[in-house]
This record gives structure tokens, sequence and C-alpha cells, in this order.
């Protein structure tokens, strides 16, 4: 006659007044598995700059080599380090006028793309929250917005010159008018492919409007709203450079028509860099702030 063998679980901890005192790891564990998270975050950090600095290495050593000692046409990194350097060094100072460091033109356009931005966010998304949530309006509107976001930002600036009659206003029109298409379009996207789970469950607890909105719309939609979101800022930040060229006055867009007119490319190039770099840190900047309210759910 046989019989199964015993088996044997491992004893649970024991939680109480009985239990003994916490054993800690020695120290000399704590010490390596901090060691080894530092290396890992070094390692992630060196991964995310060392291939773009690499790049960027290369470019401007084949723009060197392509472009040599000639001052013609195009200037070469070298030339523009020297033609610049001043512009490069110093961009925060200030003789009056429109004789500032590209620190306080860049400045001037963010206040206005903020404002304009910040109109066409909120309006964007309560047309897109309408168009999406109701079948007229749809049907009304969304062909006409189809055909409206087509226009370039430039072929607004004369209307919007007509309209206001001055510089500010009507930078912050083509601002607006540029960057509202893609926040209606993506809100309304959003609102459509809302789970019919949840609008059951709002019509279950019988939630007001307000309720609704807040509770089960906006957390539903915040992925693509904020997708929008993205992609009006950039589009902001393109109409507002396009718009100061042909009004003047202080902004990034009228310093690069006056260099241009100066013929000093060198300062254009420095220019361009500052546009970029600006650009891109809008772009993290409205993502992170997505990342942050969906809770890691609105794209990257």
């Amino acid at each position: 006659m046989t019989f199964p063998k015993p088996s044997f679980s491992p004893a649970e901890p024991v939680v109480g007044p009985m239990a003994g005192p916490a054993i800690a790891p020695p120290a000399g564990e704590t010490r390596t598995s901090g060691l080894a998270e530092v290396k890992r975050r070094a390692g992630a950090t060196a991964a995310a700059v060392i291939p773009p600095l690499l790049t960027l290495l290369a470019i401007l050593g084949v723009w060197q080599v392509a472009v040599g000692d000639s001052y013609a046409g195009l200037p070469s990194p070298a030339h523009v380090w020297t033609d610049s350097k001043t512009l490069i060094l110093d961009p925060f100072f200030d003789n009056g006028g429109v004789d500032k460091g590209l620190f306080w033109h860049v400045l001037t356009s963010l206040k206005r793309v903020g404002i304009g931005f910040s109109i066409s966010a909120v309006c964007g998304v309560m047309l897109g929250v309408l168009i999406g949530s109701n079948r007229w309006a749809h049907r009304g509107l969304d062909p006409i917005f189809q055909v409206l976001r087509t226009v370039p930002p430039l072929a607004w600036l004369p209307i919007s010159l007509a309209a206001f009659r001055e510089a500010q206003p009507s930078a912050l029109f083509v601002i607006f008018i540029t960057s509202i298409w893609p926040i209606i379009i993506n809100t309304a996207v959003g609102v459509r492919n809302i789970p019919a789970d949840y609008v059951n469950v709002a019509k279950v607890l019988r939630l007001s409007p307000v309720e609704y909105f807040f509770q089960i719309l906006l957390p539903a939609t915040a992925p693509y709203i904020f997708t929008g979101l993205r992609i009006g800022i950039g589009m902001s930040w393109l109409a507002i450079v396009a718009s100061e060229m042909l009004l003047g006055g202080v902004g990034v867009g009228f310093f690069i028509w006056d260099q241009y007119n100066a013929s000093r490319i060198s300062d254009i190039i420095v220019a361009l860099a500052w546009v970029g770099l600006t650009g891109f840190f809008l772009d993290r900047l409205v993502a992170l702030l997505g990342h942050v309210i969906s809770r890691g759910n609105a794209a990257s």
C-alpha cells in the first residue's frame, strides 16, 4: 500500500503583536540596487541624447564640407559662428525698439501664440463636442470646416487686417483660425468614439448633461483632444512666424524678415534654430500636460 508524498507550502509571515521585527536588507544590497538604478537611468539618458547629438554633428560636418570657406550663398557653420557669435552668446540684450536679442523676440511671439491658441483651444473643444454629439450639427458644419481648414494661414491675413485694422489682433486671428481645425476634428472624432458602455452607465446613473460632460465625455475624449492640441500648437507657431514677417514689430518672424533685408543670413540661421527649439518645447509641453490629465492615455 502506497501513500502520497506530503507536500509543504511556505509559511505565511506572522502579522500582529507576535510578529518579530522586520529584517532590513543588507547595506551592500541597498547600495547595489541604488547603483543599478543610477546606471539604468544613465543608460536611458545616453540612449536619448547621444544619437541625435551624433546626427547633428554629422549634419554640421557635411554642411561645413559642402559649403567650404565661400561667403557666397549659404554660410558654413564656422561662418555662422563668426558672424553671429554675439547674437548666440547674448540673446537677452535690449537696446530699445526692435534692437533686441532673440529671447525677447521669441517671448513676444510666444505671448501672441498663448493668447490665440488658448482661444482656439476653448472654441475648438466646444465645437468639436457639438459636432461629435449632434448629428445635424455634424452634417451642417463638418463640410464647411473641411473646406476652411485647407486655407493657408497667410491667406487669412488680408481678411484679418481688413476686419481689425491693427497688427496685434490680426496676428491673433491668424493664429486662432489656423490652429482651431485640428482641435475641432480630433475632439469630434473622440466624442463619436466614446464606448457605448460609458453612455449606458451615464443613462443608468441618470447623470445630468453637466455631470456627463465632466465625468464621462472629457475623460473619454482627452487623448483625442490633446492630439488635436498638439497639432494645433504646432500650427499656431507656424502661423505666427509667417504673419509676423508681414505685420512687422517685435517678434521672431519680423526678426527673420528684417535680417533678410539686411542680408544677414547667419542671423537668420540662428533664429531658425530658436524657432525649431521653441516649437519642440511647445509640443513637449502640451504632450506632458496631456499625459498628466489623461493619465498616460494621450498619444506620445
